[in-house]
């Protein structure tokens, strides 16, 4: 009868060490064992959490969190910073500190520079305070609009912006600043542009869709004029990005283009009833009516003719 090999244990049983050393209390092989509690911390330290816990407690609802919550931390980490100097004389801790203070610091200045005002040019005040505010457009907004992609232009009195059948409609938009244009068919007078309107509203809507036309009307300044010019083509690329700035230009052209139908019915209408048509009471519906439509997609001309019925 052959006998079988007995196999090894599976676990071998670990070897068993003393529990502390001859002569040695155990408490003292933990070292993360508090046999006694130190003495509380000097007031530096409890005023540096106090300003962390103000930092992390503020509601976000606040219009200056961000920049009440990057103060209030470097207040903390400043605190931190005297304690661990002058009391504690740890250099890890000041230098950690050191590091948040720097952190925080460039992100308060980075708030701070968002929210420097913005100095728009003495020229296009007027087209801002009256065309572009009443709808909630916000300054730096409108300087991106206005300072990349657009010049100030002038006309002597007498020279054409447009000649009807010769000259291209897909160029440019622009908004008179200052001085009047006349606008004719065939020699025959339409209407007039003021300042604050756009010049070729009409033409820019019609020809969204169909490229490569030309002006149907003569464009003449009746006196020296300047106008703001923009690109088209940078102008729509830079809208199709924004979709509340776009909605803001739909709303404006489709406005103008009413006004200068009201022109076309009535020539003899003074440039204050005008303005007054142009800056209508309720800014607030419009606007909310802005934001609601910024994902619709609604068509153009329908728009146009919602602003005409308004």
């Amino acid at each position: 009868m052959s006998s079988t090999p007995a196999l090894p244990p599976l676990f071998t049983a670990l070897p068993s060490f003393p529990s502390a050393p001859p002569g040695v209390p155990a408490a003292e092989l933990n070292s993360t064992s508090c046999t006694e509690w130190d003495q509380a911390h000097h007031l530096l330290f409890h005023l540096g959490s106090l300003a962390l816990l103000l930092a992390l407690a503020l509601p976000s609802t606040m219009s200056l969190h961000m920049i009440l919550l990057r103060l209030l931390l470097m207040t903390g980490c400043a605190l931190f910073i005297v304690w661990a100097t002058l009391y504690r004389c740890n250099l890890d801790v000041m230098v950690w500190n050191v590091v948040f203070l720097l952190v925080n610091f460039m992100h308060l200045f980075f708030l701070l520079y968002k929210r420097r005002p913005i100095k728009i040019d003495r020229e296009l005040r007027s087209v801002y305070k009256r065309m572009f505010e009443p709808l909630h457009v916000k300054e730096a907004l409108f300087q991106r609009l206005t300072g990349q992609f657009c010049t100030i232009q002038t006309l002597k009195k007498g020279q054409a912006y447009a000649a009807e059948d010769k000259t291209s409609v897909d160029e440019r938009l622009s908004i008179l600043l200052k001085g009047k244009m006349k606008v004719s068919y065939r020699s025959h007078f339409l209407h007039n542009i003021y300042t604050n309107a756009f010049i070729d509203s009409p033409e820019f809507r019609s020809t969204a869709m169909h490229r490569g036309e030309k002006f149907q009307v003569t464009i003449v300044a009746e006196e020296n004029c300047k106008y703001l010019c923009w690109s088209r083509e940078r102008l729509t690329f830079f809208l199709e990005s924004d979709t509340f700035l776009n909605e803001v230009f739909r709303y404006l052209i489709g406005k103008d283009i009413t006004n200068k139908l009201y022109s076309l019915n009535d020539p003899t209408l003074s440039d204050k009833m005008r303005n007054s048509m142009a800056s209508t009471s309720d800014t607030e519906d419009v606007l909310n009516q802005i934001l609601q439509r910024g994902s619709a997609g609604s068509s153009p001309h329908q728009f146009t003719v919602n602003n005409s019925i308004d």
